[in-house]
């Protein structure tokens, strides 16, 4: 069988390559070793609740997540968090505290110490830092202080990453805010030209703030299967490996799908795959330039559906609750999906997304079931603030060995050579989460501009 292009993975990234090269009129194959298709996107139905095993929302919707939307209308539908979900609290000292969104939170909440609250007003006239593999808590403590490291970027980065403020770098990770301290100087002034300049371009739709589809994630990566084409999708697949065919200049994959030999030959290959997974996909390529590659680290998560059909009196107005490591807590945060999107419990319910383990805490990803239960009724009563006679109508637990990958000192490693293998190997495509960022945007737009780069090409 030959295609115009291979896709191996059937996540985010190669759907949205698939979507792209088919509305171009390529032919594509993409081929997926689970049943299904999605990777970590998965949604479930239970007793009036909706939940989801995997990402629960995306972040700020470019214009490549509007146009994907609109080609898959009718298929399904994006929606946009409620206005409540604005507000993130953050756990200190036995409760959550609203982080601040303006100079009179940011003066009268406790999160933050009173020098540190100082130290804002001169954030504009700090020296540009210099170091370009500077950490993201160094970055933060030299302009803003330590306890907006302990109490703002922490948690934040505990929430995206899972991960460690001292070991990921600031230009991989938080490439935005890096560029705002390397093109303007400061984080504050920076935001307000940024603001400013913003004015002057060519209006997007493209729109701030945090995501989903209707009816749940899932619908997604479904819709986007049925606009390939099914026939495309080439599902369950095992012991892929890829080799160039020197003789034809064609790339060939070969594998085996229920208990099947498959063989599919192309022009153009994408691999969206983990790091861990390509020393077997793409054996040909010598073991030390794969060693640079391979060094990503993977943060573990649990994650932890709980609902309750009766959530009075409390309230939870606000996206979710994150969690310092400096409060020895167990959780990493907990969201609320329920204030901010439809149709997630039942009317007077609610449903919490529990996330446990992360680069800090690996260990406790290693608990039973039992164990991570116990520990989830027991923050469901004290950060949650139920009472004790209270207990939850329902608890699932997800385990994701590798959640999310980091963006450490190795990574500038680990892109230059993705790049000198693909200028090496002509139609190679490493593409997925190693590079070009971690969120559902990003996963988008790195497979969307694949989609177009090779529809130029050919």
């Amino acid at each position: 069988m030959e295609k115009d292009v291979i896709i191996v993975g059937a996540g985010l990234t190669g759907l949205s390559a698939g979507v792209e090269l088919t509305k171009k009129g390529l032919s594509v194959a993409i081929l997926e070793k689970n049943d299904r298709v999605g990777g970590q996107i998965e949604t479930f139905r239970e007793n009036g609740f909706l939940f989801e095993s995997g990402p629960n929302t995306g972040s700020g919707a470019s214009q490549e997540v509007i146009d994907l939307y609109k080609t898959l209308s009718g298929r399904c539908e994006i929606e946009f968090a409620a206005k409540e979900a604005e507000s993130r609290w953050i756990w200190k000292g036995g409760q959550f505290h609203p982080l601040p969104g303006g100079l009179v939170s940011g003066i009268t909440t406790p999160l933050f110490t009173f020098a540190d609250k100082l130290r804002i007003l001169g954030e504009p006239f700090r020296t540009r830092g210099t170091h370009p593999d500077e950490t993201i808590a160094a970055m933060t403590t030299r302009r803003l202080g330590k306890s907006f490291l302990d109490y703002a970027v922490d948690p934040f980065l505990s929430g995206i990453y899972a991960g460690d403020p001292h070991t990921l770098i600031t230009r991989y990770a938080l490439p935005k805010l890096y560029n705002l301290e390397q093109h303007y100087g400061s984080f504050i002034g920076g935001s307000i030209k940024k603001a400013r300049e913003a004015k002057g371009q060519p209006q997007t739709e493209a729109k701030k703030g945090v995501f989903s589809t209707k009816g749940g994630m899932e619908n997604l990566p479904k819709a986007m299967a049925a606009f390939i084409g099914e026939e495309n999708l080439f599902l369950s697949v095992h012991h892929s490996t890829v080799h160039p065919d020197s003789e034809t200049g064609l790339w060939k994959i070969n594998g085996v799908q229920n208990g099947v030999p498959l063989e599919i030959r192309s022009k153009h290959l994408i691999t969206t795959v983990g790091a861990y997974l390509l020393p077997e996909l793409l054996s040909f390529v010598a073991a030390p330039e794969m060693d640079k590659i391979t060094n990503l680290r993977y943060a573990p998560v649990v994650q932890v559906a709980v609902g309750v059909k009766e959530r009075a009196p409390l309230q939870f107005k606000a996206f979710g609750g994150l969690i310092s490591s400096r409060e020895k807590e167990d959780f990493l945060g907990v969201l609320f999906p329920s204030s901010c999107f439809s149709g997630r419990s039942p009317e007077e319910g609610m449903l919490f997304s529990f996330f446990m383990g992360g680069v800090k805490k690996e260990a406790l990803t290693q608990l039973s079931d039992r164990e991570i239960e116990e520990k989830t009724v027991h923050a469901f009563h004290r950060l949650l603030k139920f009472p004790k006679w209270k207990e939850p109508d329902m608890i699932r637990i997800f385990r994701h060995k590798h959640a999310i990958p980091q963006y450490e000192l190795s990574s500038g490693e680990r892109f230059d050579t993705v790049s000198a293998l693909e200028r090496k190997y002509a139609g190679l495509h490493i593409a997925g989460n190693l590079r070009d960022g971690i969120g559902m945007a990003h996963r988008i737009i790195q497979g969307i501009n694949l989609g177009r780069e090779i529809g130029c090409e050919s």
